[in-house]
């Protein structure tokens, strides 16, 4: 275990020699042998952030992003052999990274972007029927004490830069230069199929949902984003949520819908 734990060490720090009674079987050098597999393995690590974080990427840079990647390698090795989620702790790292200081924004970015691999392999769960939702919504006594849930890739950041606007940019859905990257930004993240949508919500529809999403009945969770956003606007959001299927079940005091 020991020696496992060496070779491991030594894998992902540069710095460290390569662990002792290495050998090969052509008789090279074990060192230079060794010091090519340690840039295949980091190398490999580099591309998943990158395959990740794409938006990331073309903010700083490949050059700013590789370093900054390969310093998070060594601090934060895969765990898993599954590399679908390496990078959880990457937005906090990038938040505490002091040359990335300059571009505040882009530990958000990065954070919807993790969002976006969650959502994209959440479970799949049917949308609520369309008539079992309009009979719940009509029901005017009921209304205020329902409780949403929400379909298993439905996630929510708010941010107060303007991630889904940098977002869209890069997807060639928004021009960059017409972005201020200092306005915030409420994302709402929602699979449909085998896309993942990415949509900007009002500071109230955001509320609202975060409360939803906390399990608050909707009454309350009106009230709270009434409260804090004169503005709010309940009918829309109940729209768009129906629009892109977020809803999968509504629990009444009476029965659960479907």
């Amino acid at each position: 275990m020991k020696g496992q734990q060496a070779f491991f060490e030594a894998l992902l720090d540069p710095d460290r020699p390569p662990p002792s009674g290495l050998t090969t079987w052509n008789g090279a050098d074990p060192a230079a042998r060794f010091a090519v597999y340690r840039n295949n393995v980091v190398s490999s690590l580099i591309n998943a952030l990158v395959d990740t974080f794409p938006v990331t990427q073309e903010l700083v840079g490949e050059l700013f992003f590789g370093a900054m990647a390969r310093l998070f390698v060594s601090k934060e090795p895969p765990r898993s052999q599954v590399l679908t989620f390496y990078g959880e702790a990457f937005p906090t790292f990038i938040q505490n990274f002091a040359p990335a200081a300059a571009v505040p924004y882009l530990a958000d970015v990065a954070r919807l972007e993790m969002l976006e691999v969650h959502a994209y392999h959440a479970h799949d769960a049917d949308a609520l029927p369309a008539s079992a939702l309009v009979s719940a919504l009509e029901d005017v006594d009921e209304l205020p004490n329902l409780r949403i849930g929400f379909h298993p890739s439905v996630r929510l950041l708010r941010s107060q830069y303007a991630v889904v606007s940098l977002w869209a940019a890069h997807q060639g859905i928004a021009d960059i230069a017409t972005v201020d990257p200092y306005l915030p930004d409420n994302a709402l993240v929602i699979r449909s199929q085998l896309n993942v949508e990415i949509i900007n919500l009002t500071a109230g529809a955001s509320n609202f949902v975060a409360n939803l999403l906390l399990g608050t009945c909707l009454g309350s969770a009106a009230e709270r984003a009434s409260a804090a956003h004169p503005d709010f606007d309940l009918t829309s959001i109940l729209v768009l949520l129906v629009r892109v299927n977020a809803i999968s079940s509504i629990q009444t005091s009476k029965k659960a819908a479907p």
